[in-house]
């Protein structure tokens, strides 16, 4: 018989759980807490570096950690306790898009004609650095520039083999170095900077005066509409920093 004052469960007499009592939870065995852990530190790292990515994109590498932490939703502290250092998270945001940069270089050095590969090449390269401000920070030596030097140099190389094919083949005018087309990269990635919430795209106009003004002979491809008046003034005010 149970005792007196200990209301026993008619069901699981045996149990002994008393009505209106809960029992005490079963603890998870310390693996399964461990793994419960780590998979929210998985999610966590993955929602940081989703966050550095846009963040990147869209301002550069100069985003710190506090902005990265309020687009990711979490404390800040958690980005310093998934990555060590700036360069660590830049490392993670830019993986992808240095890969893809080096992609580009390889399609481009297979070219049948240098001066294909060349266009291929500016052409991708200038819309990847557009569309990702971070991405043009470090491969056009802006930060970070240790994390993107190996895919640099492969650019440059495969650049510099195209450049000489191409002078070889008589498609491009004497005196062209490597350093120009940085130039160019810097000119025409800046202007797009200032020009894409007047005409977005209008740089691809530019590139092609640019291109031109490399070939041994100019090939009289049409360019992109030339902008209008007002189009100019607009640009050149966000450039110079002006009141629109």
């Amino acid at each position: 018989m149970p005792s007196a004052g200990c209301d026993v469960d008619p069901i699981y007499p045996l149990r002994g759980t008393l009505r209106g009592v809960t029992p005490r939870p079963t603890e998870a065995p310390e693996p399964a807490r461990h793994g419960a852990l780590r998979r929210d530190a998985e999610r966590n790292r993955d929602r940081i570096v989703r966050a550095a990515q846009e963040l990147f994109a869209e301002r550069g590498i100069a985003v710190g950690f506090n902005e990265v932490a309020h687009r990711a939703g979490v404390g800040v502290g958690t980005v310093y306790r998934r990555f060590t250092d700036k360069e660590e998270l830049i490392h993670a945001a830019l993986e992808k898009p240095l890969a893809e940069l080096a992609q580009v270089a390889q399609r481009a050095g297979e070219a049948g004609r240098a001066w294909d590969g060349l266009e291929l090449l500016l052409g991708s390269i200038t819309e990847l650095l557009v569309d990702n401000l971070g991405l043009r920070d470090v491969a056009l030596g802006g930060g970070a520039w240790r994390l993107a030097r190996p895919t640099v140099e492969r650019v440059a190389e495969v650049m510099r083999h195209l450049l000489d094919r191409a002078r070889a083949e008589g498609d491009l005018r004497d005196g062209v170095a490597g350093d120009d087309v940085t130039m160019i990269l810097w000119l025409v990635t800046d202007l797009a900077q200032h020009s894409v919430q007047v005409r977005p795209g209008l740089y691809r106009r530019y590139l092609q005066v640019l291109l031109d003004g490399l070939r041994a002979t100019p090939d009289g491809t049409p360019l992109v509409e030339k902008p209008t008046e007002q189009q100019v003034l607009a640009i050149c005010r966000r450039w110079a920093g002006a009141p629109l």
